[in-house]
């Protein structure tokens, strides 16, 4: 076991010095893949509720695949996975925390200087995957429920997004979701034989701005005869 250990470590280091010392090349002019995190800061447009600021920095991986027209235009599609959700107080007492994990597929176009800075838009299509619902009655954890493919929430999420590309690989992303959150028909039990609508009156739509990190920086090869 000890020699598979000194194996592996030997063969880390190996590839890690390749990576280090070996020139890096890109496929120019072709279709090229990018991926990158993303932090989420939401909120829900509900009237007449107290809104609070969500932060998700995680799960949120995106991978796109590029095309690049020219060195000023080009569009883009992928599949991410996201965390969305918000925080809204339903009384002075009691606060709900809801979330999706949601599979998103984007179509969007990018405008400025490829290789350096420039504006990207778009429209994703995003299918809600898990829900989770929590609730605090004064500040303390009373519920929490966690569904696959909950009929709680719209199944297909539509948005909207724009966005710019900052330095070292960063860039900031504006998000606006076009249909309500909830599914305000589900209807539930109420435990006594009878049925209610929880999120009847409730008409939220998400919006959010987001940090994304290293989401349109290629990925290199590495040309290992150099």
């Amino acid at each position: 076991m000890k020699k598979i250990y000194t194996t592996l470590i030997i063969v880390s280091c190996m590839i890690s010095m390749s990576f280090a010392q070996n020139k890096t090349v890109t496929k120019e002019g072709k279709p090229y893949f990018t991926s990158g995190g993303e932090w989420i800061f939401s909120t829900g447009t509900l009237q007449n509720n107290n809104n609070v600021l969500r932060f998700s920095p995680v799960i949120n991986l995106q991978t796109l695949l590029n095309f690049d027209q020219s060195e000023s235009f080009g569009w883009f599609t992928g599949v991410n996975i996201r965390n969305v959700g918000f925080i809204f107080d339903e009384s002075a007492s009691v606060r709900k925390k809801v979330r999706n994990y949601n599979l998103g597929i984007p179509i969007g176009i990018k405008l400025g200087h490829m290789e350096d800075r420039f504006f990207f838009a778009g429209y994703e299509l995003e299918i809600a995957m898990n829900y989770r619902e929590r609730t605090f009655v004064d500040e303390k954890r009373t519920e929490r429920f966690s569904v696959w493919f909950s009929d709680r929430v719209n199944t297909l999420q539509h948005a909207l997004f724009i966005g710019y590309t900052l330095p070292k690989g960063t860039s900031i992303k504006a998000k606006y979701y076009l249909n309500t959150f909830f599914n305000r028909n589900f209807t539930a039990s109420d435990g006594n034989g009878g049925t209610f609508q929880p999120y009847a009156g409730l008409d939220a739509n998400i919006f959010y701005v987001s940090l994304n990190f290293d989401l349109f920086k290629k990925w290199e090869l590495i040309d290992f005869e150099d």
